[in-house]
């Protein structure tokens, strides 16, 4: 059992009582809750945005990164079960959309409340294997991937200072990322809303659309003209579109008869 301490690091915001629905956020490998300032602000009130904060990364720098994708989704269900007194979606980028996915299949595994809806961007359905593996390789190549890659500022590639400072983070989230196997089990039942990059050579358009295999309800899928890393340079269309989705939950809600 994490202390609360511990447990307050993994959200950089305490939940509200005012929420009427919750969206916890999960980053890309490398990326850290930081990518999901502002969100709040493009969003109905009635939503709690809540990223969560991995360690090893901006706050946390200090902290171990862990490097398993079970003990990251055991130890982010400690993090967010207490706090599904309200209906919440969970949204993940990348390796942040398959733990996301991990997540809300262990929530159903322990009796807990599963979520309104799995929001998923630029991630490859969880059955997909990441085909070209680089978490094992020497720093030198390991450096030239992320370089390719493009989702590491360049200013931290060309210092060794810095680049020593976040290798062992960096790595870790490629381990969690590569080294993970989706088990076989029964499909979700919440929707699935994905989103996609139209120039993502990490994620194509038939391996995003894969996902309707995880679950019962309804997947829908939106292209956006981008890359990789749309979730930051196409904010413009990404986030109406994820508070359209928000929108029409929060209208259900009021929509409903009064017990």
């Amino acid at each position: 059992m994490q202390s609360a301490t511990k447990m307050n690091s993994w959200l950089l915001n305490y939940p509200k009582a005012g929420d009427q629905i919750r969206l916890f956020c999960l980053p890309y490998a490398g990326g850290g809750a930081s990518v999901y300032r502002g969100w709040q602000e493009a969003f109905p009130a009635e939503v709690g945005v809540y990223p969560l904060q991995l360690p090893g990364r901006e706050n946390r720098i200090s902290e171990q990164p862990i490097c398993s994708m079970q003990e990251l989704v055991y130890a982010l269900a400690e993090v967010v079960i207490p706090h599904l007194d309200r209906p919440f979606m969970l949204f993940g980028h990348s390796l942040g959309a398959r733990i996301a996915f991990e997540l809300a299949r262990h929530l159903r595994r322990v009796g807990e409340r599963q979520p309104s809806r799995l929001i998923v961007s630029g991630s490859r359905a969880p059955h997909i294997p990441e085909p070209k593996p680089v978490h094992h390789l020497p720093d030198d190549a390991f450096i030239r991937e992320l370089r390719r890659l493009a989702g590491t500022p360049e200013t931290i590639l060309e210092s060794r200072e810095l680049i020593n400072l976040f290798l062992p983070m960096l790595r870790a989230d490629f381990t969690v990322d590569e080294t993970y196997s989706c088990v076989e089990d029964k499909p979700l039942s919440c929707p699935i809303t994905a989103f996609g990059g139209t120039k993502d050579t990490e994620a194509a358009q038939e391996e995003i659309e894969a996902w309707q295999f995880h679950t019962t309800g309804n997947v829908s899928l939106e292209m956006i003209d981008g890359d990789h890393f749309f979730v930051q340079t196409r904010r413009d269309i990404l986030l109406p579109a994820v508070s359209t989705v928000l929108r029409q939950y929060v209208s259900q809600l009021v929509d409903l008869p009064q017990q």
